[in-house]
């Protein structure tokens, strides 16, 4: 039967996608017992298959109205999202994905976190016991994937090994451990020791069979790179003016660094930041004083910010907790639809580290919570208009990124940030996300380095080159240089969401000021209000928004 809209496309897509994957069904109301989605080769078949024939159905609307609001805004954000999916697939990225944070194995240990959140211990010892069955089926899609011509580099292979060692490590971060503190019951204890052995297996697999038809070169070219970043970003982007912007941005944000150094009386950045890493005042203690100093700052940005920059919905606090240290990830988790746990921080501090300095990290607390990740999330989530489909199930990481990066940028406008320390630490956290954009292109594309850049002498990217680029750039560890890294290796073209995105949402806000149509308010108002898409169906969005 020929759909009329694109709501009811929507609506059959969402209808299919939770027969599939229960996280789709929780979004909609329905009950779904499962932690995750099934991880074998026919479930990716069947993602596919479905995107395919929701891709036909849209194509047989009538041409979009192009007025905001109007139902072309779905199917614009509906067409985009399912043809970069189908593109991944369709080049075997999919099935075959290995990532340091985002692989299958991440989403098996993320929907037992989120179990544990809930303090649901028979959901989550249920969940323990389908571990081995999932990380199984997981290798068997990466050996199909393999079959038919698509292996990830072996260090991406070596690296989730690694991982999957720590998480079932009783003496080193131990995640799986952690999701039932306290003594166990034997029958307990088994669950957990099966699961732990499980990701063992996985990790001997990946090291013995996988990583050896892997290649050893780490880049994987300009083809699938177009892919993967057009996937992640919603759009395609010149690559080599990309890079140049990367470059350019750099070095606007070392003049902005170096001039910052001086009003703090420091010869230069360097001097800057042991000033005020030496500064105990300027420290918090790793544990419940730090989750109560990013709770506080999230507070005070919604004191400043609600009704005058914007319009945060009530009763949507955001929270923080810890993560194992050392394990390279801050994360936002968004609230789950059922309203049962609301959206936290989830942060992880370098290994060893007693205290940290809350001068690095302010920026880090805007761009995971308010006013990034959790703002957008939350006002995505309250209104009523939007399908469910961009409430809840629409991830771009050009959007998002791009939001939180913008917002993170806008700090010290909007009066976040309390002192000049700060104010260096937000502009090191932008300077970080640019470097991204040269090493993620650099190293996948060979790019070559210009010449008197000002953080390498090097002409051509390795990955020793790209992490010493980034600890100058960002002034972060080594540990989580190499971590970043490494990430960048095996996610092609998602370290370009970031600056790339916040670029879109700086360009979209310029214009729309200039028209005189809009305040600050009202712009961020009316942009979230579209609701998560690419950032080609967005810019498109913006501009009808802007000269309506």
């Amino acid at each position: 039967m020929q759909p009329h809209d694109a709501g009811e496309v929507a609506d059959r897509y969402v209808d299919g996608l939770a027969r599939l994957d229960p996280g789709a069904a929780r979004a909609i109301g329905a009950l779904a017992q499962d932690l995750w989605a099934p991880l074998g080769p026919e479930a990716v078949q069947a993602l596919a298959d479905l995107a395919r024939g929701t891709l036909a159905d849209l194509a047989l609307l009538a041409p979009e109205q192009d007025s905001p609001g109007a139902p072309s805004h779905l199917a614009r954000a509906l067409t985009e999202r399912l043809g970069s999916d189908l593109a991944l697939h369709d080049a075997g990225f999919t099935g075959g994905l290995v990532a340091p944070l985002a692989s299958p194995a991440h989403m098996v240990m993320m929907g037992l976190e989120s179990a544990a959140g809930s303090t649901d211990d028979d959901a989550v010892v249920s969940g323990l016991g389908e571990v081995p069955a999932a990380l199984q089926a997981y290798a068997e899609r990466l050996a199909a994937t393999s079959a038919d011509g698509y292996t990830v580099p072996a260090l991406q292979s070596r690296t989730l090994a690694g991982q999957l060692r720590r998480w079932a490590d009783p003496e080193r971060d131990d995640r799986l451990g952690a999701l039932l503190p306290g003594e166990l019951d034997d029958p307990t204890r088994q669950v957990l020791d099966r699961a732990r052995e499980a990701c063992r297996e996985l990790a001997d697999w990946l090291e013995q069979e996988h990583a050896p038809r892997g290649r050893t070169q780490d880049a994987v070219g300009e083809d699938l790179y177009r892919v993967t970043s057009g996937a992640f970003l919603g759009t395609q982007v010149d690559l080599p003016e990309t890079y140049a912007y990367g470059w350019s941005r750099l070095a606007e944000l070392t003049r902005e660094a170096e001039t910052i150094a001086a009003e703090l009386g420091c010869a230069g950045v360097a001097e800057a930041e042991a000033l005020l890493d030496a500064d105990e005042n300027g420290r918090v203690r790793v544990g419940p004083e730090l989750v109560g100093w990013v709770e506080a700052r999230m507070e005070r940005a919604h004191d400043l910010l609600d009704g005058t920059i914007f319009d945060v919905p009530r009763g949507h606090p955001c929270g923080a907790v810890l993560a194992a240290p050392g394990s390279g990830s801050i994360y936002y988790s968004p609230p789950d639809p059922a309203g049962t746990r609301g959206g936290r921080v989830v942060w992880s501090t370098p290994t060893g580290a007693d205290t940290i300095p809350t001068w690095r990290e302010v920026s880090t607390v805007h761009h995971e919570g308010l006013p990034g990740h959790h703002l957008q999330h939350v006002v995505t989530a309250s209104i009523e208009g939007l399908h469910p489909w961009q409430r809840h199930l629409c991830h771009v990481h050009g959007y998002a990124e791009g939001w939180a990066h913008y917002t993170e940028g806008r700090a010290y406008a909007w009066g976040l940030l309390q002192h000049p320390g700060e104010r260096l630490g937000v502009v090191l956290a932008q300077r970080w996300r640019a470097a991204r954009i040269v090493i993620d292109m650099g190293l996948h594309l060979g790019y070559p380095i210009p010449a008197d850049n000002g953080f390498t002498d090097a002409t051509g990217w390795s990955i020793d080159v790209g992490v010493d680029v980034l600890t100058q750039a960002a002034g972060c560890d080594r540990e989580t240089a190499t971590f970043e890294v490494v990430r960048y290796l095996g996610w092609p073209g998602q370290a370009l969401a970031f600056s790339t995105g916040a670029r879109l949402w700086e360009e979209a806000r310029h214009a729309a000021l200039a028209g005189g149509r809009f305040t600050e308010r009202s712009f961020h108002e009316q942009a979230l209000g579209l609701g998560p898409m690419g950032m080609a169906p967005l810019r498109r969005s913006l501009a009808e928004m802007s000269h309506a």
